[in-house]
């Protein structure tokens, strides 16, 4: 070979160096990957592997891949129009105990130590189905008055063949906890209240339900019990726990500074309701606003969580929701502010326990609020990556007058 040529490939080759530098990196790049993925794997929690590995694909920088991959998937699946619900899905208004429904809003107005009874919810969806919207009482009772009623309805007039949940919670006879779960929030820990449910409290447990998204996607903040997570973001839908154990959903606008009687802010986006009416910015498509996430008008399972004008919480859930609709069911039910939780069937659940009186509640007498959603009711009685919100029957009433 002549020397012009062996010149021409020392320049036209790798230096081995360099090459060797670059192995390196993709190496190291490699590990780290695949110890971050493995970790995700086997981190506590139930979900599955194509769950987790999605999660992972998301906190990695796949966050529009994913919500691309999303959209297309539940458009392309869209809920049916029309028809009727699974036989039984719709619960009567009747429970397994013998209490019936309690629609009247008058016969306990007068008492200072408990809300009256929720009125029924006029349907949306005609002609309604017998016990659609009826409110019925459940879990433990306080003082021989009920904290929770549940009710089952359509959640639009054209997917009838959905069934949504609606759950009302009297603060005054219930107690809120927020719990963290082993991943969320991703940072602050160790926590007051942590997963699973202790069985100290397990006696007084009425419900459990989901909590918003996870703190990289919800825009907001996360203090629990003297910790901040993540900064507080004011003009942020905001669940909050007082120190009493009341809990309200406020449009937050005190910065860091956590009065003395909060003990929980848990931030996600902006209220999709406020003052009864519906934020107009829940028909756009705005992630922005509303997170990396499907688009606000894509149907899927979502959660969210309200209060009405006297201060009871109403959670709503079910398959087939926009942000919209989600936003309509809660203004049905009544309340005045309201915030979305999560979303997808995999995180949106919302369990009720009917224990004996003086037992702790199991998963075996846990009912789902909605009949197919995906998770059984265990899921809050074992380790799991998200927070969530307990609440549990009071001592005795907490007079509010």
């Amino acid at each position: 070979m002549s020397a012009i040529r062996r010149r021409y490939h020392r320049r036209k080759g790798t230096n081995p160096i360099l090459r060797m530098g670059i192995l390196a990196v993709v190496i190291v790049f490699l590990m780290v990957s695949g110890w971050s993925y493995l970790t995700a794997l086997t981190a506590s929690g139930q979900a599955s592997f194509g769950v987790r590995t999605v999660e992972w694909i998301r906190g990695h920088g796949g966050a529009s891949l994913v919500r691309e991959a999303e959209n297309v998937y539940y458009s392309i699946n869209a809920p049916k129009k029309g028809g009727l619900p699974p036989s039984g899905a719709l619960k009567p208004p009747v429970t397994s105990k013998g209490r019936g429904s309690n629609s009247s809003s008058t016969t306990l107005a007068s008492d200072p130590s408990f809300l009256p009874a929720p009125k029924s919810v006029t349907p949306l969806a005609s002609p309604a189905l017998p016990g659609e919207g009826k409110w019925t009482p459940e879990g433990v009772a306080v003082a021989g008055h009920y904290g929770l009623y549940v009710t089952l309805m359509r959640p639009d007039a054209v997917h009838t063949s959905l069934v949504a949940g609606l759950a009302w919670m009297d603060p005054h006879l219930l107690s809120f906890i927020q719990f963290a779960g082993a991943q969320q929030p991703p940072t602050g820990g160790p926590w007051q209240y942590m997963a699973p449910i202790p069985q100290n409290l397990a006696p007084n447990l009425v419900a459990a339900f989901n909590s918003g998204f996870r703190m990289q996607d919800a825009h907001g903040g996360y203090y629990a019990y003297g910790k901040m997570a993540m900064p507080l973001v004011n003009g942020d839908a905001s669940f909050v726990v007082y120190s009493n154990g009341t809990a309200g959903v406020v449009d937050w606008t005190g910065g860091q500074n956590i009065p003395s009687n909060v003990s929980v802010v848990r931030q996600n986006l902006h209220l999709i309701l406020n003052n009864g009416k519906v934020n107009p910015e829940v028909y756009s498509q705005n992630y922005q606003a509303w997170g990396q996430t499907v688009g606000n008008a894509v149907l899927v399972w979502r959660s969210g969580i309200g209060v009405t004008a006297n201060g009871a919480l109403v959670y709503a859930a079910g398959p087939g929701l926009s942000v919209a609709s989600l936003s309509q069911l809660l203004q049905r039910a009544g309340a005045v502010r309201a915030m979305e939780l999560d979303i997808n069937s995999t995180w949106v659940n919302y369990f009720y326990f009917n224990q004996t009186p003086g037992t702790a509640a199991t998963p075996s007498v846990g009912t789902r609020l909605v009949y197919n959603m995906l998770r059984p009711p265990q899921r809050y009685f074992e380790g799991t990556a998200r927070d969530f919100v307990g609440a549990f029957a009071r001592s005795a009433p907490l007079s509010y007058s």
